[in-house]
């Protein structure tokens, strides 16, 4: 029974996580921490950018309760197991999908998976860090929402 209540805990984690990560997208990445994430907006060459220093960030912190679940400060291990199952599916969804940081290509044509990479192909449709859309990485809104927003936040910018 306690392989139940630490799967579900990991689940919960994995949804908590997308939340957290919209939001710190949002209001960190977005407004403080622009100077890290500006490189994820901008043309770059190589493998790496100054953003993902953000998954290392997340990835030392998973360690870290992990670390300590493990020490006996449970369910800290099953949070830290979570937290890594997110940032897998951040990687094969956003860096993988969305910005084809792999060495093949795909490019989704219906379902889930188009809509992930529409969304935050919308979100990357604004320069800077003002007016974007979409700051999930796992979920994405309805597309007629963002395209919606995205056309509110171009008239507003017009008229200033």
């Amino acid at each position: 029974m306690q392989w139940l209540v630490n799967g579900g805990i990991v689940l919960l984690t994995v949804v908590l996580m997308e939340i957290v990560a919209a939001l710190s997208h949002k209001y960190i990445m977005h407004g403080w921490g622009w100077g890290w994430h500006r490189s994820h907006h901008e043309p770059h060459s190589g493998w790496f950018e100054i953003n993902d220093l953000y998954a290392v960030v997340f990835a030392l912190l998973a360690i870290a309760l992990i670390w300590f679940g493990a020490q006996g400060m449970w369910p800290l291990q099953w949070i830290g197991a979570g937290m890594t199952a997110y940032g897998l599916l951040y990687f094969i969804m956003h860096d993988g999908l969305v910005h084809q940081r792999w060495p093949f290509k795909y490019i989704p044509r219906r379902g889930y998976f188009r809509r992930l990479y529409m969304a935050h192909r919308m979100h990357h449709a604004v320069r800077g860090r003002k007016g974007c859309v979409s700051f999930g990485f796992i979920y994405a809104p309805p597309l007629e929402k963002l395209q919606r927003q995205l056309r509110e936040s171009t008239n507003k910018k017009k008229k200033t």
